[in-house]
Parts: structure tokens; sequence; C-alpha cells
């Protein structure tokens, strides 16, 4: 039983809290698709903060329009100043609700799913919209089809400036062929990134059969996706706030893709594309490996991403059919840790752990401390989900230093053993025990805890 209890927590959720009741069965697991918020009220609070799409571009007209260079400039950094705070206010309002959550399971696959779609802050056009990209078109699908979220990603701003997509334009499309009899000499054309990443990292995986005709003949396909210009006439859909389609850059004509021709105008050639390529084989493999990889171990058990892919496959891509697949599979049932934590995925078990009281906790600055900032990876490959990405001494040193400050944060009467008994649903060594037992003050025994083997894995 206590080794359910702990399977249950560590595999699946996101660590015990001591001050909730356990996760006694996998049936609570399921019981979580029925009480899941889309928009829980933190989110809720954090989205009322922000600007509308119109109010961003009008301070944008503002900048292209203001008298001086001066007056440009303190206008340009009010705008990152008013980024940069909205970033730090979602990277805490994220934090905040995973430790809340009374749907933990379901909140770890929003951090798996945003890590899959990866965008990175970094980019200052991306920078505000990071933890909107989040809440609009990852949280609202996570029970969905993929082929729902994956529409609603590619169609958010955050993604479409992310990978420079407001850049593409057809060589033949009407745009471009104007700009060309005017200045013939001035270079503009198709930007490949979005199409590249779609088929890489998003849907049928590398080494999956396509080629570069296929990305580029994507890309081609893919022209006229951008966001809202008040200088631009085009077509904009409800479903998807901060995208408009540009019929203007669009190239002309029929694509010819992964082996089929597309003979569809205008918006629709690229949604069709996207449409198979959610029902791809090799999209239901890669996302299967995946999600094994996550909850099984970094080396994915083979069959049991056979079953993910036909569960998949067999569904039409119901995210929900693969979610339950993972709760039933002995491979993820396992009464031993299959992951070491990332440092994301440390920090959440440990508040939650401690009780800490969040509001004394900058969790951006925490995070880059850590090693893992949110919605900043180097890459559109996202962060790394196996071990030897987070194993170096240095790494695991940082995690150390910081435990000694977050114990002195928690809430916490317990004796420190106890909690880590309670938390751990007595699975601790006898060394492990005794470190913490004898450790000088509450506080240390409180960061012995956390930093301690067998917490360190889920």
């Amino acid at each position: 039983m206590a080794d359910d209890v702990w399977m249950i927590e560590q595999h699946f959720g996101l660590g015990a809290r001591a001050d909730a009741p356990a996760l006694s069965s996998t049936s609570a697991l399921q019981d979580e698709f029925s009480r899941y918020q889309a928009l829980p009220p933190l989110w809720q609070q954090y989205q009322q903060t922000l600007p509308s799409l119109e109010q961003e571009m009008q301070e944008r007209r503002m900048i292209n329009q203001a008298a001086s260079p001066d007056d440009k400039m303190q206008l340009r950094q009010q705008m990152r100043k008013e980024a940069k705070d909205s970033y730090t206010d979602a990277v805490q309002v994220r934090a905040q609700v995973a430790q809340q959550t009374d749907t933990p399971f379901l909140e770890r696959l929003v951090h798996f799913w945003a890590n899959h779609f990866a965008i990175s802050a970094l980019k200052s056009e991306v920078t505000q919209a990071a933890g909107l990209f989040e809440l609009q078109a990852i949280r609202p699908f996570v029970l969905g089809t993929f082929k729902d979220m994956l529409f609603a990603v590619e169609k958010h701003p955050a993604m479409l400036f992310y990978l420079d997509q407001q850049q593409s334009r057809g060589p033949e499309s009407e745009a471009v062929q104007r700009q060309m009899r005017r200045q013939p000499d001035k270079k503009a054309g198709l930007n490949e990134n979005l199409a590249r990443e779609i088929l890489e990292l998003h849907t049928l995986g590398v080494r999956s059969g396509y080629s570069q005709q296929d990305v580029t003949e994507f890309a081609r396909a893919l022209t006229g996706w951008t966001i809202p210009n008040p200088k631009l006439t085009g077509e904009t859909d409800a479903r998807y706030p901060g995208f408009m389609f540009n019929p203007r850059v669009h190239e002309p004509g029929s694509r010819q893709l992964l082996g089929k021709t597309y003979t569809q105008d205008g918006v629709q050639q690229a949604e069709a594309i996207l449409s198979d390529l959610a029902a791809s084989p090799a999209t239901a493999t890669h996302l299967a490996t995946k999600l094994a990889c996550h909850f099984a171990g970094d080396q994915p058990p083979p069959a049991l991403v056979n079953r993910l892919r036909d569960a998949y496959l067999q569904t039409g891509g119901q995210l929900t059919a693969l979610y339950r697949l993972l709760i039933a599979a002995p491979e993820c049932r396992l009464a031993s840790a299959l992951k070491f934590k990332t440092p994301w995925e440390w920090l959440i078990s440990s508040v939650r752990a401690l009780d800490i009281d969040l509001s004394q906790v900058r969790v951006s600055q925490v995070m880059t401390q850590l090693g893992q900032p949110i919605w900043k990876p180097d890459s559109p490959a996202g962060y790394d989900d196996v071990a030897d990405s987070w194993l170096a001494s240095n790494a695991l040193l940082r995690r150390v230093e910081y435990a000694q400050r977050l114990a002195t944060l928690t809430k916490l009467s317990l004796p420190p053993a106890t909690l880590a008994n309670t938390v751990l649903r007595g699975r601790l060594s006898q060394e492990t025990l005794q470190q913490i037992s004898r450790a000088e003050s509450a506080h240390t025994g409180f960061a012995l805890f956390v930093v301690s083997p067998e917490f360190l894995r889920r």
C-alpha cells in the first residue's frame, strides 16, 4: 500500500504534500480528469493584468511614431520592463498552481506538453507572451486531441514570433512580386524555421523520412500565417487569438509533401498538412517515445512505446487514452525511482513537501540559478528529460545551496525525520534517516531531506 501511494505521488504526480491526503489509488489519477481546471483562479488573475493584443500594437505604433530617438528608446525600455515583469509574474503563478493543485498528474502533463512545444522568452517578442502561450495553447487542450493542441500551438503568436514565421513570404506571392518590381535588389522570401521544427520536433520526429524538399514545401504552405497588424488585411479566427492569415504573402499553387499533393487554397493548405501530420504513425511513435521516457525511465520500454503508439492511432490522437494507458502500465508502476528530477521538478516537489510560502521565493530567479529557467530553453527542442543532463556536480551543488535557503522558509513544525517519512511514505534508507535525525537544527534537517538521494529521484 505504501509503495502504491509513493509510486502514484512520485511517478505521476508532483510529489506529496504533508498537509494533503495521499493519492491512495490509481483511480484518484483518473478522477483528476473531471476536476482539472484549464483556467484556475491564479492564472485567471494573471490574465486579467495583461494588455490586449490591440494595446500591444498601439504601443508599438507609438514607438514607431515617436518624434525623437530618445523618446523611442524610452518607450522601448518601458515595453521591455513590462514584458519582463509579466514573464516573472507568469513563472510565479505557474509555480503557485503546481504547489497548490489537487490535480498534480494533469499539471505534470501541462509541463510536459509545454516543454514538447518549447518556446523561449529569451527572444524579446516572446517574453510577455510566454505565460499566455501555456495558458492559451497548452492548458485548454491537455485533455483533448493532439491535433487540437497542435493547431493552437502553431497558431499562437508566441510560437509564430519565436520561429520568425511573421517574416516568411512566398517568393511568388502578390506582396513579394510587387516589392520586386519596386525594389528588385531587396531580398524577401521563405523562412523555414516553423516548418522544420513542426516536422522535426512537434510531430514526426528526427529521422522519420521527411526531406529538405518537404521542409521547403511545408514552409511555402505556411506563408501567410502571421500576427495581426493594423496595416494588414487578413483572415482572423476567434478560436486562435493573436493569429491572422495574410493572403498577400501566401505562396500560390499546390504543394507536394511526403508523397501527397495539397491543392487547398489559403490557410486551409497548411491546416490540411498539420492534420495529416497529427494522424501520422511517425508522430504517434515520436510522442509515445517521449511519454514513455517521461513516465517509465530514460530508456523507454519498447513494449510500452508500441502500446502508446497503437492507442494514439486507434483513438485519433485522444490524449486521455494515452494517459489511462500510462496509469495502468506495469512499466510505470514499479516500486522504485524511475527518473532523476529536473530542477523544476525538484523545486516544485520541495515547496510542496516543505509547505513553503512562495511569496518569499522569486521563482524565475531561482530557476535560472538552478539551470532551468522557465520557458527559456537554449533551443526549440526544449529541456532534456534524461538524468545525464542534470547530474553534473555543479548542478547538484546549486540544489544543495538553495535547499538551505528553502528550509528556512518552511511553515512546518514537524520534526524533519517525521516529515521525510510522511512525504516519502517510509521509503527513506536508514542512513538518510539517521543523517536527518542528527542534523544540528530543524532547518538543516529539512535541507538534508530535500537533497537526499531518495528525494532527488521520482
